[in-house]
């Protein structure tokens, strides 16, 4: 097999090699650089929870210099040229650069030292050669200021893959591939015990895996709102989001149960170099892992310098790490093919990642009160260029995003919009309780797909939009427990008025203050649909109650609509 192509099993890779132990500190550093470039972006904002450890001490891979305070040693000065590389492969680098001192001089001329991207990315000491686990760090960097430029081309490759157990491999491959959208349905069909994945902000194999997800979903759809809705669910099903790749290596490693590895761990991404050293420990627990046919990324390792770094130095580190060496650790020594291009705008590359790691994995409580009132049914053209209706639109991308709630939801369904002179300001259409109870029989999940599929809108209907959303907040209020998230998901494309219901909204605002208990906090996410929404109610009422509020003026951008809310009610404390 020549060495881009995909494997359909992974055999134990040549050569001695193993994983430098993982250190947790330097994690918080690469979150750290993230902040800086989405504040440096323009407009994005991230919250850590806590954020409190120093930097960590670079590992230098020569001798180590005697204490200054010894009167018969001098240190060394600075060495001609430093450099930087992620732990992976740094032990590579270290030996290459030991051959550019034949007389063993106690300070050599290359010092290597082994350190996470995120790291190098922000530390004052900046190497003259950076050899990070991927080309989107220098994109990251740059957007920090902190500029490198690649010397040719990466000195390895290692193609991400989705691995598990070996007993549960048909579940997620068929013939030695794999896809994430498959992965992706089969999160919704609960088939996976458990899918895990590392924190893209913080993680190589993160980083990828969420531009692999959404570019996968993508391809799906031509409406991105509802390619979003798809990716986030999958996000929506994570047992564990933040997980570091050599730690759950480490962990699998451990246990003698494969079954208890398959409930602890389950599915997750990994570099194929990384799962050849884990196969080559001959571990009790195997694993099985699967290139991504639909959205195919990989590390590279870009050899990188600093302006003013001596070049022919350089290149003679670089001339003396050899492809033997490189194979021989599990590498590859060429690029895969159909690999995903990056993106070359550090938003563009960040801003799922950011939005992937800001989702509060919190017990979720939700009422959804949807527009039913006669403008539903105005025609429209969607993203495919289809015609249809308000109604129609709602249906596709309401069935797609009923798939983004974890099986820890509790929630419930009401219609509001009325032709009858004394009919009710809203109907429940699904009764309120976990998403994996049971309504008449199915699931409470299949019964919000099933109303949402059939959704119909009333013909001349009002808007009791001020009441309906009252009675939300008031029924919700007496649901909110500790540590839940309790918010009331509001979708309209008009304004109050048109029934007997109908108020101002400074009545409406007033009366929505005085209900308001900050220790049964619920936040309204609302979204309005259509050039006729009212915005500015909407906006009024989100911020009230700490939630809040999206436009779709253009109908056939409410599956982008959706998602945000998603996101915003996930953020909501």
């Amino acid at each position: 097999m020549s060495d881009n192509e995909w494997p359909r099993e992974l055999p134990a890779g040549p050569g001695e090699w193993s994983e430098p132990p993982h250190r947790p500190r330097r994690a918080l550093l690469a979150a750290a650089l993230v902040l800086a470039v989405l504040a440096a972006a323009g407009g994005l904002t991230w919250q850590l929870m806590s954020n409190g450890a120093a930097a960590p001490e670079a590992e230098p891979t020569a001798a180590p210099i005697p204490s200054a305070t010894s009167p018969s040693v001098t240190p060394c000065p600075d060495p001609e040229l430093s450099v930087a590389a992620a732990p992976e492969i740094a032990p590579l680098v270290a030996e290459a650069a030991a051959t550019l001192n034949p007389d063993n001089l106690r300070c050599p001329p290359v010092v290597v030292r082994a350190e996470e991207p995120g790291t190098t990315a922000v530390a004052k000491d900046r190497p003259d050669v950076w050899i990070p686990s991927s080309s989107a760090w220098l994109t990251v960097a740059a957007g920090a200021g902190q500029r490198y430029t690649a010397s040719g081309r990466p000195v390895a490759y290692s193609p991400v893959l989705i691995a598990a157990p070996e007993g549960i491999s048909t579940l997620y491959a068929k013939d030695g591939r794999t896809t994430w959208t498959g992965l992706i349905q089969g999160a919704t069909e609960s088939r996976f015990p458990t899918i895990t994945m590392p924190d893209p902000l913080r993680s190589t194999v993160g980083l990828l895996s969420v531009h692999a997800v959404h570019a996968a979903t993508a391809r799906t759809t031509k409406d991105s709102g509802i390619a979003q809705l798809r990716a986030f669910t999958l996000r929506s099903r994570l047992e564990e989001a933040s997980a570091d790749p050599v730690q759950l290596l480490d962990r699998m490693g451990k246990e003698s149960d494969a079954t208890t590895a398959v409930y602890d761990i389950g599915v997750f991404p990994v570099t194929e170099q990384q799962l050849k050293a884990y196969q080559k420990a001959n571990h009790q627990v195997r694993l099985a892992g699967f290139p991504p046919v639909d959205g195919r990324v990989e590390a590279d390792y870009p050899f990188a310098l600093r302006k003013g770094t001596d070049k022919d130095l350089a290149a003679e580190l670089r001339e003396a790490i050899s492809k033997p060496a490189v194979a021989a650790a599990g590498f590859r020594i060429e690029p895969t093919a159909g690999v995903l291009e990056l993106p070359g705008s550090v938003t563009e590359l960040l801003t799922p990642a950011q939005q992937w790691a800001q989702y509060k994995d919190l017990a979720f409580q939700v009422l959804l009160l949807i527009d039913s009132s006669g403008s539903m049914s105005e025609a429209i053209t969607d993203k495919d260029g289809k015609k249809g209706t308000k109604a129609s639109l709602l249906r596709e991308s309401g069935v797609s995003a009923s798939e983004l709630f974890g099986d820890d939801t509790t929630i419930g369904m009401w219609y509001f919009g009325t032709n009858a002179r004394n009919g009710p300001a809203h109907t429940e259409v699904v009764p309120y309780g976990p998403i994996t109870g049971k309504v008449e029989g199915r699931s409470r999940r299949e019964a919000l797909q099933a109303q949402i599929g059939a959704y119909k809108p009333e013909a001349s209907a009002g808007t009791p939009l001020y009441q309906a959303v009252l009675d939300g907040v008031s029924a919700m209020r007496e649901q909110v427990r500790k540590d839940t998230a309790t918010v009331v998901v509001v979708l309209t494309d008009g304004a109050d008025g048109g029934t007997r219901f109908a108020m101002s909204n400074d009545a409406f605002l007033t009366k929505l203050n005085e209900t308001q208990d900050p220790a049964r906090p619920v936040s309204i996410i609302a979204v309005g649909y259509g050039p006729d929404a009212n915005m500015g109610a909407l906006t009024g009422m989100a911020e009230a109650s700490g939630g809040r509020a999206f436009a779709a003026r253009n109908p056939a951008d409410l599956g982008s609509a959706m998602a945000q809310a998603f996101l915003a009610a996930h953020a909501t404390q």
